[in-house]
């Protein structure tokens, strides 16, 4: 149901009825979760496959919101934090596609208890400043309703992930 959420969120809350866009929202997740399954050449066949099948729109759009292959023996949370930047940075589009997919995954957090929701606090929390940046810059594409509405969430995504690291903080550390 998350990318039913996503899509819908895009098309119900930020007012966007660009197919590209919704497409790219139904569609943010497949080639992380499932490139092999798309083609015997990886993610760079999965990512030719959606340019065939749904336009390179969408594929650059999925592109952008991609997780990329970390690598080993480096900060995932730091390389994953500045993916982000680099690939939101010159792609309004996709600011709006993560910051749909990014509200999805910290909201579902209220379902995830212990170890898992700290650690999954911990990797979003320095995620919020930069979304609310740049879905605040004049060149994000939607309405000053939608970019509002955002940054209200975001405000409210950054005090729940501090709650929750809190609370799984030992008392020894606190």
């Amino acid at each position: 149901m998350h990318l039913l959420r996503v899509a819908l969120r895009i098309i119900v809350h930020y007012d966007v009825h660009d197919a590209d866009i919704i497409y790219a929202a139904l569609l943010h997740d497949l080639v992380e979760d499932h490139a092999d399954d798309l083609s015997p050449a990886g993610r760079s066949g999965a990512f030719a496959m959606l340019a065939v099948c749904f336009g390179p729109p969408v594929a650059d759009l999925v592109s952008a919101v991609t997780n990329p292959v970390y690598v080993p023996d480096s900060g995932k949370r730091e390389q994953y934090l500045a993916h982000v930047v680099a690939s939101l940075e010159s792609h309004p589009w996709a600011r709006v596609l993560k910051a749909s997919d990014f509200t999805d995954n910290g909201v579902g957090l209220i379902y995830t208890t212990g170890p898992k929701a700290a650690k999954l606090a911990r990797k979003y929390a320095p995620l919020v400043p930069v979304l609310a940046d740049l879905i605040a810059r004049q060149d994000t594409p939607l309405s000053c309703q939608a970019k509002a509405r955002i940054l209200r969430q975001l405000d409210t995504a950054r005090e729940r992930f501090a709650a929750i690291a809190s609370a799984t903080v030992p008392p020894e550390g606190r």
